[in-house]
C-alpha cells in the first residue's frame, strides 16, 4: 500500500468524503455534506497564520526541542507550542493534528459527524463507534489489526507517526506508533515522542510505560516489526 491509498478504505455510510489539498496541507475529509469551501477557508487562515508566525521566528521550523510559550502566538500555535512542551518535542510535530482539529472544530458547526485526516493524524467525532486501521508499513501486522473507538470517547485525536513510512520525521524505528487523546494536537506530539523511543522491538514496554506518565493522553498504541504493545484505553480488533 503505497502512501495515501489507504484513504480508499475511509468510507462511512451517510457521510461524503472529499480532499482539500493545498501546499503540505493535504486533508481528506469526511462530513454531512460538502464543505469543501469551509474547510479550505480554516486551512487557509490557519496556514497564513502559522506562516507568518515562522516567517517572524527563526528557529521554530527546524526546533526539535520545545520552544518557549508566547501569549501573542495565533491559537494554532500555541496549541502546538504547548502540546509539544508537554512530550518534550520540537512544536512542528504537532501541526498535523493541529490544523486537523481546527478543520474538525470549525467543520463540527455545520456537520454533527466529522472526520478529518492530515497524513495518518485524524480528529475523530461520530455518532457511533468507529474502527481505526493501524497501517504500519512493511510489519506483517499492518492492516491486520484496528482500534475500536466508542463514540463516548470522541471528539478525539488519533494519531500516528512512523519511522519507516511516510516523509514525516521520527527518529526512532517504530513502523507505527498511535497516540489517541481528547487533544488532537498533543495526539500528535506524543505519537512523535512515543515512536522517538523506539528503535527496536525490545524498547515498546519502556516507551509505553513513558506514554503512561503524560497527563491528557487515553491510549497509545506501538508496532515495531512484527511485535505489538499497547497501553490504556485501547481496544484492539482484528481486520
Amino acid at each position: 500500500m503505497t502512501l495515501r491509498t489507504y484513504r480508499t478504505r475511509m468510507v462511512r455510510e451517510r457521510l461524503m468524503g472529499f480532499e482539500i489539498k493545498i501546499y503540505q496541507t493535504d486533508l481528506m475529509i469526511l462530513a454531512e455534506r460538502d464543505l469543501r469551501q469551509e474547510a479550505t477557508a480554516v486551512v487557509h487562515q490557519e496556514r497564513r497564520r502559522l506562516e507568518h508566525y515562522i516567517a517572524q521566528h527563526p528557529g521554530f521550523l527546524e526546533s526539535l526541542t520545545p520552544w518557549p510559550e508566547d501569549p501573542l502566538a495565533p491559537p494554532l500555535v500555541k496549541d502546538m507550542i504547548r502540546a509539544a512542551a508537554q512530550v518534550q518535542v520540537g512544536p512542528m510535530a504537532a501541526v498535523a493534528g493541529a490544523i486537523a482539529a481546527a478543520v474538525g472544530r470549525e467543520l463540527l458547526h455545520h456537520s454533527t459527524e466529522v472526520i478529518v485526516e492530515n497524513g495518518g493524524d485524524i480528529f475523530l467525532k461520530l455518532g457511533e463507534p468507529a474502527t481505526v486501521a493501524l497501517w504500519a508499513g512493511r510489519s506483517p501486522l499492518s492492516l491486520k489489526v484496528g482500534l475500536r473507538i466508542p463514540a463516548a470517547q470522541m471528539p478525539l485525536g488519533v494519531c500516528t507517526s512512523s519511522g519507516t513510512v511516510g516523509h514525516s520525521l521520527s527518529l526512532g524505528r517504530a513502523e507505527a506508533a498511535c497516540v489517541l487523546a481528547g487533544d488532537t494536537a498533543l495526539a500528535d506530539a506524543a505519537a512523535t515522542a512515543l515512536g522517538n523511543r523506539i528503535k527496536q522491538p525490545g524498547d515498546i514496554t519502556a516507551a509505553l510505560e513513558w506514554l503512561g506518565s503524560i497527563n491528557g493522553l487515553l491510549g497509545g498504541v506501538a508496532i515495531c516489526g512484527d511485535k505489538l504493545g499497547a497501553w490504556g484505553e485501547v481496544e484492539l480488533t482484528p481486520l
